[in-house]
């Protein structure tokens, strides 16, 4: 049985005299009370009624027409035992659901540490699938498209691959921009693909140095390469494989490292890619990797360049500094300043 407070009478002033005066005379006797306490039998029944609903009154054994008093904790243990009971039986059930659901807390973490690590990381190592996650989100891609592509010249494959998706992706007005490395502006079959994107919208840019190959949609999935633990350089590619990253505070730092290349990046015009600026910039590169003792197929890769290409612009450097070796021309530069001729803080991002 369910309790309410309403359910239990209330003893008031009238009720508790005629239980003193029971308990005088050893019974509840009506006429004796109307005329002891000057009650009307109204009050009197009203009186009766209100004791018996709390107990203090009960048939007498043997005579169940005659109410005696009984003391007042007989009266409370018989009234409320059955409330308390319920309410035992109440506290262990809540207890009980409370020790078996609290059990699972540790199933709970466990789950949850497991599910934020396999949706916030991927680590995909085969190249084909890669591609074939790489094609369903550029399908999907609703807003934003980004990449930083270390190097410098394309095959033509990747370009022609490249050139259907970029004008695809225009076609639903995403947003797209791409910062590759100033060597990328000597290729003509590079320029030629600029010049057919930059025309549907595609923003392009260059720098002369670049961290690693990034892909970034929709502000939301990243895509880095997979580097093996002695592989410090890397290639700049996903064609050993991917990391996918949707944890949203690293897509957040990402997408922070991205806007700084990108604000420091110089605008890739195909018409213009040979601008004086571009080959100043090549040129403080080189100069400052070779300050750092950096050797030539180090210099290559920091830069996107081969090391053919490399040595040759060394070869240039050196002789317009009229050196005759590495020694010579750093001792060279550091007379002429000519790395603090460019402004700004150095942009190391290799």
């Amino acid at each position: 049985m369910n309790y309410s407070r309403s359910e239990f009478a209330e003893l008031d002033d009238i009720s508790a005299a005629a239980y003193g005066h029971a308990v005088e005379l050893g019974r509840f006797t009506r006429d004796d009370i109307v005329e002891r306490l000057a009650l009307s039998p109204a009050e009197v029944e009203h009186a009766e009624k209100v004791l018996t609903l709390l107990r203090l009154l009960q048939p007498m054994p043997g005579s169940p027409e005659v109410l005696v008093p009984v003391a007042p904790d007989v009266a409370t243990a018989d009234l409320v035992s059955s409330a308390e009971t319920q309410i035992r039986d109440l506290q262990q059930a809540v207890t009980d659901v409370r020790s078996r659901l609290m059990s699972l807390t540790p199933v709970y973490f466990e789950g949850r540490r497991l599910r934020n690590r396999l949706e916030a990381f991927d680590v995909i190592t085969d190249p084909s699938t890669v591609q074939s996650m790489l094609d369903h989100l550029g399908t999907h891609c609703r807003h934003e498209w980004a990449s930083v592509a270390p190097g410098g010249a394309r095959p033509g494959e990747v370009l022609q691959a490249a050139r259907r998706s970029a004008l695809g992706m225009r076609e639903r007005d995403i947003a797209m921009r791409v910062v590759y490395q100033h060597t990328a502006r000597s290729d003509l079959a590079t320029r030629a693909y600029v010049r057919d994107v930059t025309a549907a919208g595609v923003e392009v840019r260059t720098a002369d140095q670049v961290i690693d190959r990034i892909l970034i949609y929709d502000r939301e999935t990243v895509f880095l390469p997979t580097h093996m633990a002695d592989d410090e350089d890397g290639e700049g590619g996903l064609d050993g494989g991917a990391i996918v990253v949707r944890e949203p505070t690293l897509v957040a730092f990402v997408c922070s490292v991205f806007e700084h290349l990108w604000d420091g990046a110089t605008p890739f015009v195909p018409d213009t890619s040979r601008a004086p600026t571009i080959a100043d910039d090549l040129k403080q590169s080189i100069l400052r990797l070779m300050a750092k003792g950096y050797k030539d197929e180090m210099v290559a890769r920091r830069l996107g360049m081969s090391v053919r290409t490399c040595r040759r612009h060394i070869s240039e450097i050196t002789e317009e500094l009229e050196a005759t070796s590495r020694f010579q021309a750093g001792y060279n530069v550091a007379l002429a300043h000519m790395l603090e001729q460019r402004p700004g803080p150095e942009r190391d991002l290799g």
